[in-house]
């Protein structure tokens, strides 16, 4: 008999305002039918949901999307926010925002700021985002710097860009960041759709790995490297969102509520609306919320393993996109019987592909075109 796990507060609070978006990454973890998904909350409910998570003791915001500064009620959300006392964060590619609107910003109380580059030339940011965008990135992070925030750059790490790591820590160096995440792609969503393309080899993760530290010890903490290694490549899973229903919640554009940013695609579960229940009824009562917490829900492997509250299975998303069934190990760990799934990716990914698949962009017509069984297949 497993106990009920106590229940903590959720700490980490993100806000996918929107899902409209000018980018159209192929690695974007936005739904595949993002498209046939229009509703947005009004910002007098995202204040509401704001001001009852922080009585359930939720200290940090993030505010995504897509692109979250295509809408024009961030400033106020953010003032909202900073008077109730969160710390928070703005995730973005920079579109939508002007010098003046990032003062705006500023002086609404916003801390934090993380924008995101494709690539560290013109050429392949703009590929990978189909947009022509990069001196944009290179104007918002001049202005960042100018008005005194933390620089942190963000890039997603994929075959396709990750023999550049050594010109994209360049880039950031002589951009003055603070801090760069190279995080490599994990493997939902529209980078699920493109995994035969965006998954690297192991020569070029070690490779990558390599100059990163080699960075590291240049610069002597001067600029802060993340390196986050690709699931495919570890032998034990990760703890989903710290574990389900731990720390973390996240609102969509029409209001759900998800214990991560992709449990909506689990077969079974129901998931509440912000706008038909309190955030307190969401995070304590909810059936999406409790169907994973802890490790009552478990089966054999994990059931008696000895990492089972270190890794809680790892990811049921990531289960239910490999193996077909949210309920079973993490594909990836080594003990789990579908693991040969993960084996059979990486071994391809070491192949030289002389032809390519074609990529499939973030966009409208493929979100409204393809069939989200393409999701089941490993």
């Amino acid at each position: 008999m497993h106990p009920t796990p106590a229940i903590t507060p959720p700490l980490w609070l993100l806000f996918e305002l929107t899902y409209r978006c000018p980018l159209q990454c192929v690695f974007c973890y936005n739904p595949v039918d993002f498209a046939k998904r229009t509703q947005e909350l009004p910002t007098s409910e995202w204040i509401r949901v704001l001001r009852e998570a922080r009585e359930l003791g939720s200290v940090q915001l993030g505010l995504s999307g897509g692109e979250p500064l295509l809408r024009d009620d961030v400033e106020e959300i953010t003032a909202e926010a900073h008077k109730l006392g969160y710390y928070i964060n703005l995730i973005t590619s920079g579109v939508g925002l002007t010098e003046s609107r990032l003062r705006a910003l500023k002086a609404a109380g916003l801390d934090h700021i993380q924008v995101s580059f494709q690539d560290s030339s013109r050429e392949t940011n703009d590929f990978l985002s189909h947009t022509r965008t990069f001196e944009l990135k290179q104007r918002v992070a001049g202005w960042v710097k100018a008005l005194g925030y933390p620089m942190v750059l963000n890039c997603v790490i994929h075959r396709l860009n990750i023999d550049h790591i050594d010109a994209i820590i360049d880039m950031a160096v002589r951009m003055g960041a603070d801090y760069l995440e190279l995080a490599n792609a994990q493997y939902y969503s529209w980078a699920h759709l493109n995994r035969e393309q965006l998954l690297p080899s192991r020569e070029q993760l070690e490779r990558a790995e390599r100059i990163t530290n080699e960075w590291r010890a240049r610069l002597n903490g001067r600029m802060r490297i993340l390196f986050v290694v690709p699931d495919y490549y570890e032998s034990r899973p990760k703890k989903c969102m710290n574990g389900w229903g731990s720390t973390f919640m996240t609102v969509t554009p029409d209001g759900t509520a998800l214990p991560c940013h992709t449990a909506r695609m689990l077969p079974g579960l129901s998931f509440p609306n912000v706008s038909a229940s309190s955030m307190r009824e969401i995070w304590h009562d909810s059936e999406g919320f409790n169907r994973f917490r802890g490790t009552g829900w478990m089966k054999e492997p994990c059931l008696s393993c000895d990492e089972r509250e270190k890794d809680y299975g790892g990811c049921r998303c990531q289960a239910y996109l490999l193996a077909q069934d949210p309920n079973v190990a993490d594909p990836v760990c080594a003990k789990s019987p579908h693991h040969h799934i993960i084996t059979d990716a990486v071994a391809k990914a070491q192949q030289v592909r002389a032809v390519e698949k074609p990529l499939i962009f973030r966009h409208r017509d493929n979100s409204l075109t393809e069939s989200s069984e393409q999701l089941h297949v490993p």
